[in-house]
């Protein structure tokens, strides 16, 4: 299965600002200038540049995406992340009414859902969504937020085919004959769910929005067994630094640190940090994802134990399991 990623922050989208940029160009000039090369080696001077000068993380509210290996789509999740991934499908079956796909939700704060209305593959006859959640009422939360009063277009008065399958706890549930998913609870003010998806002897877990803390990684295992353990690929919210997850205990999200102690606790292989806090620049997240390098690995050398690959969530990143 190929994993894609089209939004990766938290809260409210956060578009780059005029201030930032230019802060970012005037840095990019001076590495430029110090590193002394000729002005024909721009790629060199862009290889040289640090991440928080060459990677712009994103903006987009959360939206990923999974792919099958006979081709087909799930969407996770609806943030503003939607509308690009909208856009590219677009240019295949969407753009001419033969696209199928399901959707799944964790749940239903705005920015996991506010995509949906800019979604064009939504508004063209033939298209066929599944929206799938363990939510009762999914149904009138996403027309809830279409209604005029916010929306010149109601959710039900767009064009494409919308069925809507509530999952039951503790069933396994079949998108073709090789990818299935289950789903667990998480803590999170509202509610919240973890999705698991396997293929063959791979799996991927999608857990955004969810706090743990203390001894809740222990606790937790034990509530719900091994839901997470030897995960090939797991994205994990790690919105805040550990400092802002005390002073915002029981907001719903997870520090970087604790984020790395669940990767470490439960084998996983690759651990990606998501739902990036929308105050936080790109050299901030730079920042952050440098101190939780360092704490996964003086963790493996103070344990002498294997530690996952750690990535920061970043728009357009696909890992392929």
């Amino acid at each position: 299965m190929k994993i894609e990623l089209w939004g990766v922050r938290g809260s409210l989208p956060t578009p780059l600002t005029n201030n930032e940029y230019q802060q970012r160009l005037r840095a990019i000039i001076k590495n430029a200038i110090e590193s002394d090369l000729p002005y024909s080696s721009i790629d060199e001077i862009i290889a040289k540049l640090p991440p928080s000068l060459s990677t712009v993380y994103g903006g987009n509210t959360t939206c990923v995406t999974v792919t099958s290996q006979k081709g087909n789509l799930v969407i996770l999740d609806a943030g503003t992340g939607l509308r690009p991934l909208g856009d590219q499908l677009i240019q295949g079956d969407a753009g001419s009414g033969k696209l199928s796909a399901n959707f799944f939700f964790t749940h239903t704060h705005w920015d996991h859902i506010q995509g949906l209305p800019f979604f064009k593959p939504l508004y063209i006859p033939g298209n066929h969504f599944i929206f799938n959640s363990p939510i009762k009422n999914l149904h009138d939360r996403l027309d809830y937020q279409q209604k005029f009063n916010f929306f010149p277009r109601e959710f039900d008065d767009t064009d494409s085919i919308k069925e809507f399958n509530q999952l039951k706890a503790s069933q396994e549930y079949s998108i073709d004959d090789s990818l299935t998913v289950d789903f667990i609870p998480l803590r999170h003010p509202g509610g919240s769910f973890a999705y698991r998806f396997r293929e063959g002897n791979r799996t991927f877990i999608f857990s955004t929005d969810v706090e743990f803390r203390g001894n809740a990684v222990e606790s937790f295992t034990t509530d719900h067994n091994d839901f997470f353990y030897n995960a090939d690929l797991l994205i994990l919210d790690s919105q805040y630094t550990l400092d802002e997850a005390f002073a915002k205990f029981d907001w719903g999200h997870t520090s970087y640190s604790m984020a790395v102690n669940c990767g470490i606790a439960w084998g996983i292989k690759k651990l990606v940090l998501t739902h990036h806090e929308p105050s936080y620049s790109d050299e901030k997240l730079a920042s952050i994802y440098n101190e939780a390098c360092d704490h996964m690995s003086a963790s493996s050398k103070a344990a002498e134990i294997d530690v996952p690959d750690l990535f920061l969530a970043t728009e357009g990143m696909v890992f392929d399991l």
